[in-house]
């Protein structure tokens, strides 16, 4: 493993002026959001779902009970946030705490004006350049104005827990939280982007993953074993593995990390990152044209595509029902039954991992 301090970018980073959130977001995140912000009355509804959030109580546990990063505290990390927000071209720069909690854990919440937290055992846990990733990534979540749905979805969160004795109340609830951890996890993809834009270096942004799936030991890891482990994961076992994999990730807000990893690897190494590197991008002052069709239609497209590459067996079963395949009954029982299914490993060899884990950006609220 190298040095933290080997091949690290010169200070002078490419910066994207006017860069639109849609340059890195995740297709199915980007799809959702455009819907969003095209629905007709949707800010209306959310400036009054705002006066029955605890929007103020939060910026106010955080004033009283955190230390709010500037000049005079934290300078580093101040340096780095206006930095952030200079290369993404972000114009008001978020305020941001520090809070006293062992995990490593950063958020970004706030409906009217986004607010970055970042807690102790994260700013303990990563180097200087691997905290700069985490905070393009936390720069990333409030110019595409995750912050607002993220505040809802920890609000919908404790809600359900406190209607969970209603019949049906909590049922209602919680479907509408699992769709938008469903797109929580979409959006922390795209802001893993944000931030390899803004570190520029991805053995940072890779380096960070790893510390937040195995701790400070860096000595004791290498980048290409740990990506390794997301293709097994995905590839591994059968169709009995696959449900597994969807049943840990339900509960999450987070994408896990290896997985988070494998995709920011496969975005530096596109097309798509390197025209937004060389300064072609889309403006902001193109977002009002932007078209839902045509983002469902790449979003679409994304999906598609995935199914077809994928190597997890229910993937494959679903490209091979849209393919049309012979003997669908006889594919689904061997599949489910690991009788020749798997790809290249036996039933149980790659049960997904527990939903125990964290992200660099996971708000517990």
């Amino acid at each position: 493993m190298t040095s933290s301090h080997e091949q690290v970018p010169s200070r002078q980073r490419k910066r994207f002026p006017e860069i639109s959130s849609r340059a890195y977001e995740h297709p199915a995140d980007r799809s959702a959001l455009v819907a969003l912000r095209k629905l007709s009355g949707f800010d209306t509804v959310f400036k009054a779902l705002s006066a029955l959030l605890p929007e103020r109580s939060l910026r106010l546990l955080f004033l009283s009970d955190s230390v709010r990063v500037s000049d005079a505290q934290f300078a580093h990390l101040n340096d780095m946030l206006r930095d952030a927000c200079y290369i993404l071209d972000l114009e008001k720069v978020p305020a941001m705490y520090v809070t006293q909690d062992p995990r490593p854990n950063a958020m970004c919440i706030g409906l009217d004006e986004p607010i970055i937290v970042l807690t102790t055992g994260l700013v303990e846990l990563l180097d200087e350049e691997e905290m700069r990733a985490v905070v393009g990534h936390e720069v990333g979540h409030a110019l595409s104005g995750h912050s607002v749905y993220r505040t809802v979805l920890l609000f919908l969160t404790g809600l359900a827990l406190k209607v969970a004795w209603i019949p049906l109340g909590n049922v209602a609830i919680m479907a509408i939280v699992t769709a938008l951890r469903e797109w929580f996890r979409k959006s922390e993809l795209s802001a893993d982007r944000a931030g390899l834009l803004v570190g520029q270096d991805l053995r940072a942004s890779m380096r960070g993953l790893m510390k937040i799936a195995g701790g400070n030991h860096l000595h004791e890891m290498n980048v290409d074993a740990f990506l390794k482990q997301a293709e097994e994961y995905e590839s591994a076992g059968d169709l009995r593995d696959s449900v597994l994999k969807i049943l840990n990730v339900l509960p999450r807000s987070h994408p896990f990390t290896t997985v988070r990893a494998a995709e920011l690897k496969k975005w530096a190494e596109s097309r798509d990152y390197q025209r937004i590197m060389d300064g072609h991008y889309p403006r902001r002052t193109e977002d009002k044209d932007t078209s839902v069709t045509d983002s469902f239609r790449e979003s679409a497209s994304h999906y598609a595509d995935t199914v077809r590459t994928s190597k997890d067996p229910l993937m494959k079963l679903v490209g091979d029902i849209a393919g049309g395949a012979g003997d669908l009954g006889g594919k689904l029982r061997d599949k489910f039954m690991g009788n020749g299914g798997a790809s290249g490993g036996t039933a149980g060899d790659g049960n997904g991992a527990g939903p125990a884990g964290g992200g660099s950006s996971q708000g517990e609220g």
